[in-house]
């Protein structure tokens, strides 16, 4: 977001509720004339949506093939990194840098403080799904670097209480060829303090 605000949780609030409802958590801090146009222009943009489409959709396009066929070398070349391979779909896990937990015990990638994308589909007609583990410094630039992408963020939570530094979790879904998808999430993952 802009004029001061930034986006600080998304989240689900119900169970099988249609059309299926996000809470968006915002904080700023300025001008109330600045704030007040931050939120309007927010307001307006979800009028615009529902301008072009009153029903919410319920996918994002067509089905992606039923058998996976990604190519690993396209998503390992972008991230610089070796993917798990498996029924045709590419896993990439980052590491962070560490967290310490309240007992004083570091946290890091073999407990789940880590960046992942997963791939599936084909190298044309692709989605990936992942979590990037962040700072709270690093929430905005990564929030707006994924969406500027056309990446979209599914949630925007916590795991653990108490940690330090805190870390985030944000889930992300996207949707094109293999390769763009694989230099997006990676432009983002730049924007990270990696461990590998």
């Amino acid at each position: 977001m802009n004029n001061g605000l930034a986006v600080t949780a998304l989240h689900n609030h119900f169970f099988f509720d249609k059309p299926h409802i996000y809470f968006m958590h915002i904080a700023g801090e300025g001008a109330v004339d600045a704030l007040g146009k931050g939120i309007k222009s927010a307001l307006d943009a979800m009028k615009a949506v529902r301008a072009k489409s009153a029903q919410p959709k319920d996918r994002f396009g067509p089905p992606i093939p039923a058998k996976s066929a990604i190519d690993p070398a396209k998503v390992e070349g972008a991230f610089g990194h070796k993917g798990a391979v498996k029924d045709g779909m590419v896993k990439v896990t980052i590491g962070r840098a560490a967290t310490h937990a309240e007992c004083g015990c570091e946290v890091g990638k073999a407990m789940g403080v880590n960046t992942w994308a997963a791939f599936a589909g084909t190298d044309d007609n692709a989605v990936v799904d992942g979590d990037f583990a962040v700072t709270e410094d690093e929430l905005q630039p990564v929030l707006k670097s994924l969406r500027g992408s056309g990446i979209h963020v599914v949630a925007i939570h916590n795991h653990m209480v108490g940690e330090q530094p805190r870390i985030l979790f944000l889930h992300y879904w996207g949707r094109g060829p293999v390769a763009t998808l694989a230099a997006n999430v990676k432009k983002a993952v730049d924007l990270t303090k990696t461990s590998d």
